[in-house]
């Protein structure tokens, strides 16, 4: 069982962001000579292509909750037993 919903859109977001770490990361050490500016095109594409991935998903998934359609068949009343 899931302990949260599965968010591509962030997925997307933190695997841009660690790759931009990684390409500064490798600049450091000295594998490569990375220019300043490449950051704002590796951020802010990679954040572009979450919201992009983001409104997909809400696309797909529809209006429906995180609690609701998941196939068990057991609706929350909120009577106490």
């Amino acid at each position: 069982m899931l302990r949260h919903e599965f968010q591509p859109g962030r997925l997307v977001a933190g695997l841009f962001l660690a790759g931009t770490g990684a390409v500064y990361a490798g600049d450091a050490v000295g594998l490569w000579d990375t220019p300043w500016f490449a950051i704002v095109p590796l951020v802010v594409g990679g954040l572009c292509l979450a919201g992009a991935t983001a409104a997909l998903t809400r696309g797909i998934r529809g209006r429906r909750g995180p609690g609701r359609g998941n196939g068990t068949g057991a609706a929350d009343t909120g009577a106490t037993s």
